[in-house]
């Protein structure tokens, strides 16, 4: 045994304290499987678990970092052996158990799937949690029985992370989207990853009426809330939204109005607790599906000692697109 470095997040009778210390192998979490850590990533929630924003931390101390990328070191799980390439995203990393900002982690096996053929650890950290969530609201959309021949697309907060991959994707398939924004000066970086229509972000922040002009077939929500409550007031008949995220609140100020008179559906995604076989569907129509351009596109990467300082920045909305963490 001996030590690794990891960010650490404590709790003390002054507040939150977040700092980088030596950790003993010794004190990582039960689990069948050791991963060495290469790369993770930032998303939203991640902010909010280094802020404080949020109670994303469920026990202290804590190792935050949600998604990881890396190396099988050692197994007892009988689906991994050591050298393989492993991913994992959610199942409460980060949040109850020891998470990704840190050189090794130990899981469960039943968590990890193995990185898909064609995605190095660079991209699939730049896919992260946030990528594979979009996927899986494209996934909802196309269950539910909407194609691009229904109408146009619209995708929440569609500069963040989810959102970016959202339009890349939805674009690729077909789908005429439309890109909601309260960042109108980065139209040129969202029709880059395909979007065709830029709507700013404050046609959704009104009052919400019970049934607006029919403008969309499907969406995927990043933002909840009132814009959220618009966006399904506004949807066509027989369509849907997939809704993922609560960056601009929990709440729904809606009625059922969209719901009975329009047969409007709101899918509800979640990827934390997502089964496995959906996580490995959705991880492999990723590696052949999201364009690799756009994917570099829309990631920057930083190193682990910047990441407390990235994190303030994606909760006050100050990143663009997806960021990896190369944990070194």
């Amino acid at each position: 045994m001996g030590t690794f470095k990891a960010l650490v997040i404590d709790r003390t009778d002054a507040g939150q304290t977040v700092s980088f210390r030596d950790v003993d192998e010794a004190d990582l979490m039960d689990g069948d499987v050791t991963v060495r850590v290469s790369h993770s990533t930032l998303n939203y929630k991640d902010g909010l678990a280094l802020t404080g924003k949020a109670p994303v931390v469920r026990r202290f101390p804590m190792i935050p970092g949600v998604d990881l990328a890396g190396t099988v070191e050692a197994s007892s799980h009988p689906e991994f052996k050591a050298g393989d390439a492993v991913i994992l995203n959610g199942w409460g990393l980060g949040e109850t158990h020891l998470g990704a900002y840190a050189q090794k982690v130990r899981v469960k096996g039943d968590w990890l799937i193995r990185r898909p053929e064609g995605l190095t650890p660079h991209q699939a950290m730049a896919i992260g949690t946030a990528g594979y969530t979009a996927m899986l609201c494209l996934m909802a959309l196309e269950k539910h029985g909407l194609a691009p021949e229904r109408g146009p697309a619209i995708v929440t907060g569609a500069v963040g992370g989810v959102g970016s991959v959202a339009v890349a994707l939805l674009a690729r398939a077909g789908w005429h989207v439309i890109a909601a924004t309260g960042r109108p000066e980065e139209a040129a970086y969202l029709k880059g990853l395909g979007a065709a229509e830029i709507l700013e972000r404050s046609e959704l922040a009104g009052p919400v009426r019970p049934l607006g002009k029919e403008r969309w077939a499907a969406g995927v929500d990043t933002v909840g809330s009132t814009p959220l409550a618009n966006v399904i007031s506004m949807t066509k008949y027989g369509g849907a939204i997939a809704a993922c995220g609560l960056a601009a609140g929990m709440d729904l100020p809606s009625t059922v109005a969209p719901f009975i008179l329009r047969n409007v559906a709101l899918l509800g995604v979640d990827s934390v607790m997502a089964p496995k076989p959906l996580r490995i569907t959705a991880w492999d129509r990723l590696a052949h599906e999201l364009d690799h351009a756009k994917l570099a596109a829309m990631t920057s990467t930083i190193p682990l000692d910047e990441v407390v300082e990235a994190g303030k920045r994606i909760v006050a909305g100050q990143v663009k697109g997806r960021v990896v963490v190369e944990i070194g």
